[in-house]
């Protein structure tokens, strides 16, 4: 997660832009290392796969740097592509034909639902 992307083989042009504002951001917030961290992950990827960072992989430092609780890094990046999501199936419906198959949900379904008021914490 986070590294090499289907499309952009080089370097994914959105995480270049992510990069520079994570670093920008992390060091007024005082989170700073984590950045640093970031890149020194993203070095060791390139030494050993070959793998440059996708548009996701700076999320994490930038989204911690903003203040956001990591139990909403989840949900903030799904919120960030429901538009393009719901796009696809307006797609996929007009053309009668799966975009991407191999993106099928297979997990489970029909579980519980407990509302965050609910869950004490």
């Amino acid at each position: 997660m986070g590294f090499g992307h289907r499309v952009y083989k080089g370097e994914d042009p959105r995480a270049f832009f992510l990069r520079q504002l994570a670093d920008e951001l992390t060091v007024r917030a005082g989170t700073h290392r984590l950045f640093e961290l970031a890149r020194e992950m993203e070095a060791v990827m390139w030494e050993t796969k070959r793998l440059r960072p996708n548009v996701d992989f700076y999320a994490a430092p930038l989204y911690y740097a903003l203040g956001i609780p990591t139990e909403l890094f989840t949900p903030v990046f799904a919120m960030s592509r429901m538009a393009g999501w719901c796009a696809h199936v307006l797609e996929q419906y007009a053309h009668n034909r799966l975009i991407r198959p191999r993106s099928e949900y297979v997990g489970k379904q029909d579980l519980p639902y407990l509302p965050m008021e609910d869950r004490g914490g």
